[in-house]
């Protein structure tokens, strides 16, 4: 008796499931997608649709410096140690906003030299100064805030939507 129970408890093997025309629908991937006409496009987007977008790099980079000061004064007039944590607020904001100024830079003296790997170059070079400039803060600054650092860091880095709703 334990032993049928046993097997009944073991699984049992499954010839393997044949490939049928049934598994893989082929009209899915002759799906057409047709492009939306300007009247569609205005009537769901609004008249601007067009107009190209005023959100530039430097703006964007404007909005985070100017959140980095909002949060620094906050951070200074609220703070039991006012100094060190409206220097650690400015420089989480600076850890925010600077390798985005210098790949906004980077950006402008391209021109029209502009390509994916240059893109995918810069953004590497964004990631690789936004993490020197947090180990240099961290050994570098003895009297670091981690909150006020960290938290004017992140609005910093929320600034985009700022930018965006500003445009």
């Amino acid at each position: 008796m334990a032993d049928e129970q046993r097997s009944n408890l073991e699984p049992k093997p499954q010839a393997p499931a044949r490939a049928t025309s049934e598994a893989w629908d082929d009209e899915q991937e002759q799906e057409t997608i047709v492009p939306l006409t300007r009247a569609q496009a205005e009537r769901l987007f609004g008249p601007d649709v067009g107009r190209a977008s005023r959100v530039t790099p430097f703006r964007v980079v404007g909005a985070q410096v100017l959140l980095s000061l909002v949060a620094t004064l906050a951070w200074w007039l609220l703070s039991a140690s006012p100094r060190d944590a409206a220097v650690s607020a400015w420089l989480g904001g600076m850890i925010g906003w600077l390798p985005g100024a210098l790949f906004a830079l980077r950006l402008r003296m391209s021109g029209d030299r502009l390509s994916v790997g240059s893109l995918v170059m810069g953004e590497a070079v964004k990631v690789a100064t936004t993490i020197a400039l947090l180990v240099a803060v961290a050994f570098g600054y003895p009297g670091v805030h981690w909150v006020a650092l960290l938290v004017t860091f992140v609005l910093a880095l929320k600034a985009y939507w700022l930018a965006m709703a500003l445009k």
